[in-house]
């Protein structure tokens, strides 16, 4: 069980890596990152995930993104997060 939830935080990861609201460079996340994959741990609903994704984003940079690119990441990431426990 174990092994397979550091698989699917090493995807989470992956993807958030990829991704950049804020056209800063990949590696400019780390810290946002690493609480967007705490969150999904927890959260199993898109919308719950893509609100905590814009807080946690938009307090490290006072920057605001819309709700919509939010989810797109929210059900990419709740995505790889069934899949993982499907496998269980």
């Amino acid at each position: 069980m174990q092994t397979i939830e550091i698989e699917m935080n090493k995807k989470a990861i992956m993807l958030l890596e990829e991704w950049d609201p804020f056209n800063v460079g990949r590696k400019a996340y780390e810290l946002e990152i690493a609480d967007v994959v705490a969150e999904l741990e927890v959260l199993d609903h898109p919308t719950d995930l893509a609100k905590r994704i814009r807080e946690i984003y938009e307090h490290s940079y006072e920057l605001w993104i819309p709700l919509e690119k939010c989810m797109q990441i929210a059900y990419k990431l709740l995505a790889i997060k069934y899949e993982a426990k499907s496998i269980v």
